[in-house]
């Protein structure tokens, strides 16, 4: 008995990617956040806890964008997914064996 064993590596795709975790784009945002983070920095300051916060909030919510997750690339696709899940089209009508002799009845 002959078995055909095909060994794929699940991380191919990985290689293609920066760090084998970001694509350009994620770099992108991370770096636009971290960006505005500095400019923050620059022009409120860090005297009171409220103002670091404030400062730290674009670089932490870019981060947590372009933070892997199980089943996913990152948090942007999971959250790109499920905008398409909510907001396409749920009732799939019937184009099968005997489309015609449903619709003639009708």
């Amino acid at each position: 008995m002959k078995r055909d064993i095909y060994l794929i590596p699940a991380n191919t795709k990985k290689g293609q990617l920066i760090f084998n975790v970001f694509r350009p784009v994620d770099l992108i945002i991370f770096g636009v956040g971290i960006f505005t983070s500095f400019m923050f920095l620059l022009i409120i300051g860090t005297a009171t806890i409220t103002r670091t916060i404030i400062v730290l909030i674009p670089a932490l919510f870019t981060a947590f964008l372009v933070m892997p997750i199980p089943n996913y690339h990152n948090v942007i696709s999971f959250i790109l997914s499920m905008f398409g899940f909510f907001t396409n089209q749920r009732k799939y009508l019937w184009k099968g064996w005997g489309f015609y002799e449903f619709t003639k009845e009708k």
